[in-house]
């Protein structure tokens, strides 16, 4: 691989200060940003400006760095030292980009395999490697990704951080958590990384294989005379026909309306029976008539 004069790409010198490299990238950027700057190695550029300042601006990466020597010139041909550790300060590749891509829009780095020998890392902090060869007899490597239950439904395209690189992962319809996607050649050492889907915490919806579960809060009278009923669907609301004399804890489907498939999941409707408080002396005085026009119902019987 090349070696990287991250200095010389900042057009500062080693003895640059931390807000001399502030400023020098900062105005770096804004030219060279791909939103602004339509060349044909503009993209290229910042991508490589981003590099230097992930390095630069952080003061343990660029002791590390500097541990390299400064004999060192931009293109030279370039193997890490041998035990090499980046100065013993692991995990940088986790962070890997965090402020060079801070707000900046298009153009994401895309770090380059001198930034990754130096300074690689895994994803979200679960990365593992396999016995399983990858292409090329290259071990496979396996990380967690947590996903929305409506990037399952409708599909996505997402974009991870693995190690010092970003990837656009795309999201097949219909996914279900445990299932595997592999990106073939991905993996630090030229093998495949395989993401393990989970599913985010989901404030309406859970999720078993392809169904998904909803509780959906209906009044006394709904159950007790039916009609229809608003239930939130991860395709949106739907208007769903309650039976009349439905009881709390009943399950209901709706067939279909879970994840997609070969086979469409379903969603189970828990029914919660949720009674207005009597706060009011009308209220109260209508509770106590329920419960005398009532009174031969037990609902523990």
């Amino acid at each position: 691989m090349e070696y990287k004069d991250y200095y010389k790409l900042l057009g500062v010198p080693r003895s640059a200060t931390a807000d001399e490299i502030k400023r020098a990238y900062r105005k770096l950027a804004r030219e060279f940003h791909p939103d602004r700057n339509k060349a044909k190695n503009a993209e290229e550029k910042f991508k490589e400006i981003n590099e230097a300042n992930e390095v630069l601006s952080d003061a343990k990466k660029r002791q590390a760095y500097d541990q390299l020597g400064a004999n060192w010139r931009g293109g030279q041909r370039f193997t890490p030292p041998p035990g090499w550790n980046a100065g013993g300060a692991g995990g940088f590749g986790r962070a890997a980009g965090a402020r060079g891509r801070a707000g900046m829009g298009a153009g994401d780095p895309g770090f380059s395999d001198f930034f990754s020998s130096l300074f690689g890392g895994g994803l979200g902090g679960d990365f593992e490697e396999m016995g399983d060869l990858g292409r090329g007899g290259a071990p496979d490597q396996r990380a967690k990704v947590a996903i929305g239950l409506e990037d399952s439904y409708n599909g996505a395209t997402l974009s991870l951080s693995v190690g010092a690189r970003n990837l656009s992962v795309r999201i097949p319809k219909g996914v279900t958590a445990g299932q595997t996607i592999r990106l073939a050649g991905q993996a630090s050492g030229g093998g495949d990384l395989l993401l393990e889907v989970e599913f985010a915490t989901h404030p309406k919806f859970r999720a078993e294989g392809r169904d998904i579960h909803v509780v959906v809060p209906v009044a006394p009278w709904e159950a007790a005379l039916g009609g229809k009923v608003p239930v939130p669907t991860l395709g949106g609301n739907v208007e769903f026909t309650l039976p009349a004399g439905v009881t709390g804890g009943k399950k209901l489907r709706l067939k279909g309306r879970g994840l997609p498939g070969k086979t469409p999941g379903d969603e189970i409707v828990t029914i919660n029976l949720v009674a207005p408080p009597a706060q009011t002396d009308e209220a109260r005085s209508f509770y106590q008539e329920m419960a005398q026009r009532f009174g031969d119902f037990d609902p523990r019987a």
